[in-house]
């Protein structure tokens, strides 16, 4: 049965447009980051796995491109977090700019299958992986952002509610993948958001088939921050709660206290409070060199708690849970958060 909770007052999708194409111009000077990720989630334990692969070119000197491919292994369970990551030359590379095809080396990505190894520090992890399902194009901005030049870092979800199947071995133990539910998410831009919270949650508990994408961000505006903003959109089936236009993401209240984030937002028809969080031990700390230059560290966790309390106004409110299938990342200049980082 149709849930009735997004049947009145969203947005219904009715295109899928092509938002896989790489947006990466060999010949640009400016400074350049892609990244295509793929993440999924064991359906009832904290096990997940994040899949990057990622074009990096530094401003002013595009000669010094390189291709990435970043793995990790989240295992909640025995709390033990595997990551590792590989760098080539771009001549070893390939970004299509249609469609989904990607090369980093032997490493490959294709739209339904997955393929390839990354090793690091004694530690390695494969994988074969295929995926299926999922929904149209999620877009977490709004759609005229994608064309201006504000924000520089964009992000869309070309394929929300993804299920994969395969395997990956991790360290030579092989670990099944068998219904596992995620998505594929494609990035871009000039610079990386130079703080931000960022979650997004495949399936609730309550609702197997919603896809909530949320972010709280401050980006430099020459020598002053931005006011911090807040945009979410959730889904069910073909039907959206938007609430992502500037200056509603302004408005909307949002708060970091160590690996812990609540934010509120609202609408004239929606009012969504959210609770993401993990332990430390969930957390692997990476490190993200910025085009222009410099470096950020992403705090990232696969197998996060999310709450979220959804009202429509005049109705009675709702909770959605996700217990550990929360994806969480943290970009920061911090050095003191207590997260090792690995990459």
């Amino acid at each position: 049965m149709a849930v009735a909770w997004l049947s009145r007052g969203a947005i219904t999708l009715t295109e899928r447009d092509p938002w896989n194409g790489s947006r990466y111009d060999s010949s640009h000077r400016g400074g350049f980051y892609e990244s295509y990720f793929l993440r999924g989630n064991h359906p009832t334990r904290p096990l997940a796995f994040w899949i990057r692969y990622t074009v990096f070119a530094p401003k002013g000197d595009p000669e010094a491109a390189v291709g990435q491919i970043w793995a990790i292994w989240f295992d909640g369970d025995r709390k033990k977090t595997v990551a590792v990551r590989t760098e080539l030359p771009f001549s070893e590379c390939h970004f299509a700019p249609r469609g989904l095809s990607v090369r980093v080396g032997d490493a490959s990505l294709v739209d339904g299958s997955l393929n390839g190894k990354a090793e690091l520090g004694g530690h390695a992890i494969s994988w074969d992986l295929q995926y299926t399902g999922g929904g149209d194009p999620l877009l977490l901005l709004s759609r005229e952002r994608y064309s201006s030049g504000f924000p520089k870092a964009k992000s869309v979800v070309p394929r929300p509610n993804a299920v994969f199947s395969g395997a990956l071995v991790v360290d030579g133990v092989s670990c099944p993948v068998d219904g596992w539910q995620g998505s594929q998410n494609h990035n871009w831009g000039s610079r990386h958001t130079d703080r931000y919270a960022w979650g997004q949650v495949a399936g609730f508990e309550e609702y197997p088939d919603a896809f909530l994408e949320v972010a709280t961000a401050r980006v430099r505006l020459g020598p002053v921050w931005s006011p911090q903003f807040t945009i979410l959109v959730l889904r069910q089936g073909d039907r959206e709660i938007r609430i992502n236009g500037l200056m509603r993401a302004m408005r909307a209240r949002a708060g970091l206290d160590g690996l812990d984030w609540r934010f509120h937002v609202e609408d004239s028809k929606w009012r969504i409070r959210g609770r993401i969080q993990a332990d430390i031990h969930d957390f692997v700390g990476l490190t993200y060199r910025n085009p222009p230059g410099g470096q950020n560290y992403c705090l990232n966790s696969k197998i996060a708690r999310c709450e979220l309390i959804v009202e429509r106004r005049g109705k009675k409110a709702f909770q959605l849970t996700s217990s550990h299938g929360a994806a969480f990342e943290i970009l920061t200049d911090q050095n003191d958060h207590g997260v090792p980082i690995l990459v």
